[in-house]
């Protein structure tokens, strides 16, 4: 059987480097927030030939589509996934085993529900691993890697009304929480019919139970923290308050995660977490359909209250992100001076070596260049 809710998206595209230099120089990025050295270090010894998996979470409208085919289809490996023309997944396996070592919708497909999230994904995936590997007497246990793509909250969210209004849904989703999903009651639907194709961004924001609300958060957050859909469990601000530090925590405490609006950062980050290359670079789109989108500043301002939280998240992402860039472009120039270093100390060794100085070679500590000249002359 097909994966379940295979309406999803055709080719997202991304948005322009808000980084990009205008007048020859980049504006001086200041952090915000206090990061520790272990929040901007991110260095994974990942094993792809042992038991360690990347698990992409992937989110709505992030650009995640475009990430997960350059997971599959861009990365130099010893044994390439194999992506035949016309079926949608890939097979990725370990070189010489049976194996996959990357859990994502273009790999094992929706194994975990349409779009899971970190609270579903966290659940199920040593399970499904377990299972799709067969494994026989294996004594150690995999290392997974979770990752992920974020993007400005007012961009993502009108690209999800776009997508909407032309019939998506996702309603195969299974919003599996503390073992089960949640009820209609927990969980109503904004629209009557089979979809919501032709709503208007009026309508759309007007519907409080819509999950474009703050998605990035939702789908970040262990939602067994806050009686998952259950709206009942605690007050609206409580439950915020956790939400937010729970999607941030999980955020930080991830192996990687890139931003829809910084590709070529998002590519070098990747790289240098895990030591792998990309075969050709990431490309940044300038025109998306959120960005084809004329909406007023009343309009604007609604979207950000609506995604309040998305919009904390997002600050505090971009952050860490930044800071992260900077720190492993620190360590990578520190890297390369200490190279050049070493590299002058060798040659200047060698030179010295070739001549040796006369009274030296008279104490007896003749080289073999040295003697070599001699037999030569």
């Amino acid at each position: 059987p097909g994966d379940p809710g295979e309406e999803e998206e055709e080719e997202e595209e991304d948005e322009p480097d808000p980084e990009a230099p205008e007048n020859g120089s980049l504006p001086r990025f200041v952090p915000r927030f206090n990061f520790t050295l272990k929040d901007l270090t991110r260095f994974v010894d990942f094993n792809i030939k042992g038991r360690d998996v990347i698990v992409f979470l992937h989110i709505q409208k992030t650009g995640g589509t475009t990430f997960g085919r350059h997971l599959v289809k861009n990365i130099r490996l010893e044994q390439p996934c194999s992506c035949k023309a016309g079926q949608k997944k890939c097979t990725c396996h370990r070189p010489g085993k049976k194996e996959t070592w990357l859990f994502s919708r273009f790999s094992t497909g929706w194994s975990c529900g349409l779009h899971a999230d970190w609270t579903e994904l966290t659940n199920c995936v040593p399970a499904i691993m377990e299972k799709k590997d067969c494994p026989r007497n294996h004594s150690h246990t995999r290392n997974f890697y979770y990752i992920t793509m974020l993007r400005d909250p007012v961009s993502r969210y009108l690209s999800e009304w776009k997508h909407v209004q032309r019939g998506a849904t996702w309603k195969t989703s299974l919003h599996m929480c503390d073992g089960r999903s949640p009820t209609p009651d927990e969980l109503p639907t904004c629209y009557p019919g089979d979809d919501w194709s032709g709503v208007s961004l009026r309508e759309f924001m007007d519907c409080s139970y819509n999950l474009a609300n703050n998605r990035q958060v939702r789908m970040l957050a262990d939602l067994s923290l806050v009686g998952c859909y259950n709206l009942t469990f605690m007050n609206e601000s409580e439950r915020n308050t956790i939400l937010l530090q729970s999607a941030k925590n999980n955020l930080k405490n991830m192996a990687f995660f890139g931003l829809t609006e910084f590709q070529r950062k998002t590519q070098f980050l990747f790289e240098r977490t895990f030591n792998l290359k990309f075969i050709s670079p990431f490309t940044q789109f300038n025109i998306t359909r959120a960005s084809n989108v004329e909406i007023n500043e009343g309009a604007r301002q609604h979207i950000e209250e609506l995604n309040f939280l998305d919009m904390q998240l997002y600050e505090y992402a971009k952050d860490l992100f930044q800071q992260r860039y900077h720190h492993t472009k620190q360590l990578e120039h520190q890297r390369d001076r200490q190279k050049r270093r070493e590299e002058r100390r060798l040659q200047r060794e060698h030179r010295d070596h070739q001549w040796p100085k006369e009274d030296g070679a008279a104490e007896g500590t003749v080289t073999e260049d040295y003697n070599s000249q001699v037999v030569r002359w």
